[in-house]
């Protein structure tokens, strides 16, 4: 009775917590501007399977694919068990499914523990391509020990669990084939039958080693669950969402501010009344000038580094790196949630996004090629806070560098960006 109390209060003070987390960054994203992501719903949940469940876009690099193929259904599968182990620890029951499963249970408890370890193993090369091979990707100005060590914690949680998940299983078996008190007969052990001469003879030790990992095992996904809101891996939940929400125009297409685009229209045609609106800021100063979608793929992105390691920008030496963009604005709109928290909504500060975490030389060095974009295995797209944040400078601040500004100044006096009347543009094909 004491161990159903104590785990009964420990599940429930996980799940608050988790949920008090969610919200917090689902507040978070919604200080972002609205932003309309309801159209064609049949294409969004498509995309949805297709890169998120489906993961089309990691075979890219078919060696990384493969690992996190292992770890994503692995662990995903796995923890199918958990349900189990709830309902046991609720109920002060034992392998509760055996007997509704019948034989499939033995099925699934051998798919588990292969499964169990294929996630072992691929997590143990994971770590060995962070700290012993050090890919280029893993590191970058914006790559500082907190990051590093976030994705070395996870890896390093999920190889423990894994072990305790199979040590578990193999003192279950040992002491089944010792008939000892409740441990039925029930499940199959491909994997953990190997571990099973490791483990004591001894039916007393057998059912503390059982029961140790078993409440490490459980306790330890509590943990991870609640790790989640504050790490990179968050985007185990929100990457469902975020490519559900992707944008679906060809990602060469730039969408025009609505107010310009009417005052425009206003001027070709008088007789056009724009539509009332507020504008309160031309493109994005800080976090909260960017639109709720821009929020949500920061807290999406798992720092994986692929968009840097293909941007030409950053490639040539360039200070921009994509990934920092969405690690900057991640960091941004937390430390702003964090203050309305403790001084109330309308909480300001002396920092913002523009200058303080990200820098015009950033800005400027970006080709808008979307090869970042391209990359991102879950439909993140730092071009858009990019250009949001080029739009402030050039139409708030009237800060273009000199080599814009003149192209700007030819456009208006020439109707071309050349210095040469638009009506000569086709001079050079002429011939003698």
């Amino acid at each position: 009775m004491i161990a159903q109390v104590i785990f009964i209060l420990v599940l429930t003070a996980s799940v608050y917590l988790f949920s008090k987390n969610v919200a917090k960054i689902r507040r978070n994203i919604l200080l972002g501007r609205d932003t309309d992501r309801s159209d064609n719903p049949a294409l969004r949940w498509k995309t949805m399977a297709k890169v998120a469940l489906g993961q089309s876009k990691m075979v890219k690099r078919p060696f990384a694919a493969l690992l996190h193929l292992f770890v994503y259904v692995g662990f995903v599968i796995i923890n199918i068990e958990v349900l189990e182990i709830v309902i046991d620890g609720i109920f002060a029951s034992h392998r509760v499914f055996s007997g509704l499963l019948g034989g499939l249970y033995g099925l699934l408890i051998g798919s588990f523990e292969v499964l169990a370890l294929l996630v072992l193993v691929s997590c143990v090369i994971f770590l060995a391509r962070r700290n012993i091979a050090r890919l280029k990707r893993f590191s970058g100005v914006e790559m500082t020990s907190w990051p590093k060590s976030d994705a070395n914690y996870i890896l390093i949680t999920e190889i423990l669990l894994m072990a305790a998940f199979l040590t578990m299983n193999a003192a279950d078996h040992k002491l089944q084939l010792l008939n000892f008190e409740h441990y039925i007969h029930a499940g199959a052990f491909p994997v953990s039958n190997f571990l099973a001469p490791l483990l004591p003879d001894s039916a007393t030790a057998l059912e503390m080693v059982e029961r140790g990992c078993w409440w490490f095992h459980i306790i330890g996904i509590l943990a991870f669950l609640n790790y989640l809101p504050y790490s990179k891996h968050f985007h185990i939940i929100l990457a469902f969402p975020n490519t559900y929400y992707s944008n679906l125009n060809p990602k060469g297409k730039f969408e025009n501010m609505a107010s310009v685009t009417n005052e425009v229209k206003a001027m070709l045609d008088p007789s056009f009344t724009p539509p009332p609106a507020e504008v309160s800021r031309f493109g994005a100063k800080d976090v909260t000038d960017l639109t709720w979608k821009n929020l949500m793929e920061a807290y999406t992105c798992t720092e994986c580094g692929r968009c840097t390691s293909v941007c030409p920008a950053n490639q040539t030496g360039k200070l921009l790196s994509p990934r920092k963009i969405m690690m900057d604005t991640r960091d941004r709109i937390t430390e702003v949630g964090n203050g309305i928290d403790k001084q109330g909504k309308d909480f300001k500060d002396d920092k913002a996004l523009l200058d303080t975490y990200i820098s015009r030389e950033e800005l400027w060095a970006c080709t808008s090629c979307n090869a970042c974009a391209e990359a991102c295995p879950v439909n993140i797209n730092p071009l858009e806070i990019i250009m949001e944040m080029r739009q402030y400078v050039v139409m708030e601040e009237s800060q273009a560098p000199a080599s814009l500004n003149n192209m700007f100044g030819n456009v208006e006096n020439n109707g071309a960006p050349w210095k040469y009347s638009n009506a000569d543009r086709l001079n050079w094909a002429k011939t003698e």
